[in-house]
């Protein structure tokens, strides 16, 4: 059998790749360029020039195309996956409007009458009003329309950043409905746009239907690679683009979930539980599930926004001996950090920690904040480290259970990918917090290796999702709970860290009143 590639293209909040993936799913070389996640010229806000974007995954593709030369025919088609809810205005002319807002964004529009009085009281009656108040400002859209009208008025196209680097690798306006994660009309039920006579797409997210892109599900064909793309990158003119999913739901499906005998968690800069399921289940009311990188299928999924972006807070703020010394011996000061904790026992000596720095908007809700609660003269910077990991490994079980509950499954295992999962005392941490095997993935470029699945099923090397899933994808490691610390960590959760919200929560409101 002749070597055959896929090429994966990977667009994250802080870096892109362009990964060349094996149809075993072994990683044969990788291009990670490292960018500026996001630029603010008003405080909240988080913009960024679409046309970084794709420079940085053209000058990524070329890179792994000029080391691999042999292997260049052998790719078979390139992929992509992308940053959630991160949008792009284009003209007529299709050329960028604005910076592209970033999802980190907080600005917000003003919502004093987006809604009649008798739709709020409705909205207010079933305790939905400050969701969908929030909902409407956060659409970037409705900021636009109130602040940048002509800006809307030229605007054409109305993209996510899949649907933009889709346009500039194919000329296509196409994208896959596995990225529709944003304040968009999308109906996340059926996967296909809100019909525009609906009050959600009328008075919520208005944005006429010819401004968005054609919509295909994962493992359909986006288009294929132009002559302008394949004379920049050295990637043969004509060879399929398929559409794969956003970077979580990607990332699912690369560590080898496809049903719900395990669950997925992110530790990534935000921190996610996600299920696959073949049901339609909102975790709550009004908040759907997100289109899975598997088609027909949906993945719920609990955030904690800030997620492991705290252990770059922590670095930060108060890690810069750790930083200096990483400099010098040429490793990442994670590394250092993983050392500083290792004497530290479980449970921090009581420190325990709620990893609200930023809110919810159901639970936790948007007045959360975060906190750390037992503070003794025993505690040095070490406890509030290990406090962080344990935190968010709270938050996340706290997830896990949601799920569960909601959806009737009970998982034997979890897998954990992203950037914490390349810690060996994080996964350990996690195991012992939820009691039950924790599985790190044979690579760490989960969301490159999902859309490379998705792709393979299109080529017709598997015959389903669930074949390449098992064929692509491996265990690196297990990690087993240690029943001492579990039996520890579950008294800290239901003693401590699961009343800690409630208690808390009238002085979170407090302070977001004051200020």
């Amino acid at each position: 059998m002749s070597a055959k590639f896929i090429l994966s293209i990977d667009i994250g909040t802080q870096s892109t790749r362009a990964v060349l993936i094996s149809e075993t799913g072994e990683i044969s070389d990788i291009e990670k360029i490292k960018i500026q996640a996001y630029y603010s010229e008003n405080p909240g806000w988080a913009e960024q020039d679409p046309e970084l974007f794709w420079d940085v995954a053209v000058k990524a593709m070329k890179a792994v195309i000029g080391r691999n030369g042999d292997k260049a025919g052998m790719i078979k088609a390139v992929t992509l996956t992308t940053q959630r809810g991160t949008v792009v205005n284009l003209d007529k002319d299709n050329n960028v409007l604005r910076p592209a807002i970033i999802w980190l964004d907080r600005r917000q529009a003003k919502a004093e009458n987006w809604i009649g009085l008798v739709k709020k009281v409705g909205l207010w009656f079933i305790n939905m009003l400050g969701a969908a108040d929030y909902a409407y400002r956060e659409a970037e859209v409705n900021w636009i329309k109130q602040n940048q009208p002509e800006i809307w008025a030229k605007t054409s196209k109305y993209l996510l950043l899949s649907g933009f680097i889709n346009f500039r690798l194919t000329g296509k306006f196409r994208d896959s409905v596995a990225n529709q994660v944003g304040y968009l009309p999308f109906n996340y039920k059926k996967h296909r746009w809100i019909k525009k006579y609906t009050n959600v797409r009328k008075v919520m997210f208005d944005v006429d239907e010819e401004k968005l892109p054609e919509l295909v599900k994962p493992g359909e064909e986006i288009g294929r690679i132009s002559k302008e793309v394949a004379q920049l990158t050295g990637l043969n003119e004509g060879i399929p683009v398929i559409a794969a999913s956003a970077d979580k739901s990607a990332e699912v499906l690369g560590s080898g979930v496809v049903d719900s005998s395990t669950v997925c968690l992110s530790y990534g800069t935000t921190a996610t539980v996600q299920s696959v399921s073949e049901k339609y289940v909102e975790l709550q009311p009004f908040f759907p599930p997100y289109p899975s990188a598997i088609p027909g299928k949906y993945n719920t999924e609990v955030m904690v926004y800030r997620g492991f972006w705290m252990i770059d807070w922590f670095k930060n703020e108060f890690g810069s001996k750790e930083v200096e010394k990483a400099k010098e011996l040429g490793v990442e000061p994670e590394k250092l950090l993983d050392e500083l904790i290792c004497d530290i026992p479980p449970g921090a000596m009581g420190l325990t920690l709620q990893p609200y720095w930023s809110a919810g908007v159901k639970n936790p809700g948007l007045e959360a904040k975060g906190a750390i609660i037992g503070f003794g003269d025993v505690h040095t910077r070490k406890h509030i480290y290990r406090a962080i990991i344990e935190g968010l490994a709270y938050a996340l079980r706290n997830g896990f259970e949601h799920t569960k509950r909601k959806t009737g499954i009970n998982p034997g295992k979890i897998v954990v990918s992203g950037g914490g999962s390349q810690s060996d005392i994080i996964m350990q941490i996690t195991a012992d917090v939820f009691g039950i095997p924790a599985v790190r993935p044979h690579t760490y470029e989960t969301s490159a290796l999902g859309a490379a699945i998705d792709t393979a099923v299109a080529l017709g090397w598997y015959n389903s999702f669930e074949e390449a899933a098992k064929k692509m994808t491996c265990a690196d490691k297990i990690f087993h709970p240690n029943k001492e610390n579990h039996d520890m960590y579950d008294r800290i959760y239901k003693e401590v860290y699961n009343k800690m919200y409630d208690r808390l929560k009238p002085l979170y409101t407090s302070i977001r009143n004051i200020f």
